[in-house]
């Protein structure tokens, strides 16, 4: 019997640009422990090679990256140790944190799905490019977990509230509305992408205004339509400026006894359903997030996860995997309603882990952690 090895990642050399493919399409290229790795040795090469001068990071398929292995976590965690998903994680958040300090410009090319470790990886590139086929979104509350791999250092920074919006609600954003609020830099339709790619090849310089110029003869201003959430943005400012999730979901119900609007009832069925716990967490990571830096958030994130791994507080997140995998969508949360989460029981995640076996995150010092991935261009 023949078996057919298929690399998950795919490097490409050409002349002073590296592209990296993430190659996993039947899994929309959710990234496993040996991708991270991969991934994090090759750009660190990339990094100290002076011929380098551009790096494309990019996914086959149609997702970008549909964020980490998160069943793969989940099963381990489950029938082993808590050890095997915090060692994923580790690593995982050294890449984030490799890629939020790149020495060289990065371009992601988003041209389909993009979730949670899938953003970690896209949303501090230098250049983030969307197309019609992109979609965003954040939906951890929803299986018990919470907007991590340092997603509130970037959501915290969208205009208004809207960041709060995308984080509690799990809300699909996509390419156009991507661009709008500033998750992206630039819009290119599909078709012409493989043009862009071919010019980018071509690339000898890393000044950022070479690269934008280049990116920009490819690209299309685009319209928001007039049912995206982002054109709602006063109401939202209105309901996710309050100081608790209870008072948000008491303003956006009051929104949608005043109207019809559609976007407004998924919000509310959103959180409805997700995991009360991860909602008020979520909110808090969001509240903080303008006050952290990129280090500061990614260190914060991975001592949360690993509560949530040992179950120190409750069992939400395996809880919300089961529900995911049997299909069955009814997760029972501990607690069950937004009430019985009291401060104290949200503090428990940020609190010290005591387990001799745990250690904290430790991440590359010296680098500039002056984070530029945000810029509108």
């Amino acid at each position: 019997m023949k078996f057919h090895i298929v690399e998950q990642v795919l490097l490409e050399e050409n002349s002073c640009v590296r592209k990296v493919t993430l190659n996993r399409p039947q899994k929309l290229n959710s990234l496993n422990f040996e991708m991270v790795s991969q991934i994090f040795k090759v750009l660190e090469a990339y990094e100290n090679d002076s011929t380098v001068k551009l790096v494309i990071l990019k996914g086959k398929g149609r997702a970008f990256c549909a964020g980490g292995d998160v069943m793969g976590v989940f099963h381990s965690a489950f029938g082993g140790h808590w050890s095997f998903g915090a060692r994923f994680y580790k690593k995982q958040l050294a890449l984030d944190y490799l890629i939020g300090t790149y020495k060289k410009p990065l371009v992601s090319l988003i041209n389909g799905i993009v979730m949670g470790g899938g953003a970690g990886l896209s949303m501090r590139s230098r250049f983030r490019v969307v197309t019609e086929n992109t979609v965003f979104a954040m939906p951890e509350a929803s299986i018990g977990l919470f907007p991590d791999v340092g997603a509130t250092h970037f959501l915290s920074k969208l205009p208004g509230h809207f960041g709060e919006y995308i984080g509690l609600t799990g809300a699909r954003i996509k390419g156009a509305e991507m661009l709008a609020c500033g998750l992206a830099t630039h819009f290119v339709p599909s078709k012409n992408l493989p043009l862009l790619e071919n010019a980018l090849d071509q690339i000898s310089s890393s000044e950022a205004s070479t690269i934008s110029n280049l990116i920009n003869k490819f690209s299309y201003k685009v319209d928001v339509k007039q049912d995206c959430a982002f054109k709602r943005l006063e109401v939202i400012n209105r309901c996710f400026s309050r100081e608790t999730v209870e008072e948000i979901l008491q303003s956006l119900e009051k929104e949608a006894a005043d109207g019809e609007e559609k976007w407004i009832k998924e919000a509310i069925r959103s959180m409805r359903s997700s995991s009360p716990t991860s909602l008020k967490i979520t909110l808090r990571l969001m509240r903080e997030g303008p006050n952290q830096n990129l280090e500061d958030t990614l260190r914060r994130d991975y001592l949360i996860f690993c509560h949530i791994l040992m179950r120190t507080v409750n069992n939400d997140f395996f809880e919300g995997s089961r529900a995911l995998l049997d299909k069955d969508k009814n997760p029972k949360w501990e607690p069950s309603r937004l009430e019985l989460v009291s401060k104290e029981r949200v503090n428990q995640h940020f609190a010290k882990i005591e387990d001799i076996n745990w250690e904290k995150l430790e991440l590359h010092y010296g680098r500039n952690t002056t984070n530029q991935a945000m810029a509108r261009l």
